[in-house]
């Protein structure tokens, strides 16, 4: 546990260098918020393969927030592959499928990330209230 605080806290000052800290920490609540609202819709939408655009999604808003989003966005997105990869290897195994899974859903966090329009991932059929 202190050396995962101790991770957060030094990934924290590095990003706080060049803003002030009310913006930043601002800028990653509001990344947060954005990243739970498309976790959310991942939950709730009934369509296949929405996953990818959901993450590339909620990475890009939270992105738009600036630096302090940036930061939120890439620290949930690590700790959910890491969880994610940990559940999956006891729970399934050594698992291929899970494996390519996981680095596609991390590609589009990425592309998301980058600013890029999130959706290139939207699959075909998807109701336009998302």
């Amino acid at each position: 546990m202190r050396l995962f605080t101790g991770i957060v806290f030094c990934s924290l000052v590095m990003g706080v260098t060049s803003e002030n800290w009310y913006s930043f920490f601002k800028e990653a609540v509001q990344g947060v918020g954005d990243l739970g609202k498309a976790y959310w819709n991942v939950l709730t939408s009934r369509h296949q393969n929405s996953n990818r655009y959901f993450y590339a999604q909620g990475n890009y808003d939270a992105a738009q927030r600036g630096p302090g989003g940036v930061w939120a966005a890439k620290l949930i997105s690590s700790t959910r592959v890491y969880l994610q990869g940990f559940l999956d290897y006891y729970l399934f195994g050594n698992s291929n499928t899970v494996l390519e899974d996981s680095k596609s859903n991390e590609k589009a966090e990425e592309w998301g990330r980058s600013g890029k329009d999130p959706d290139r991932f939207r699959p075909d059929g998807m109701p336009k209230n998302y």
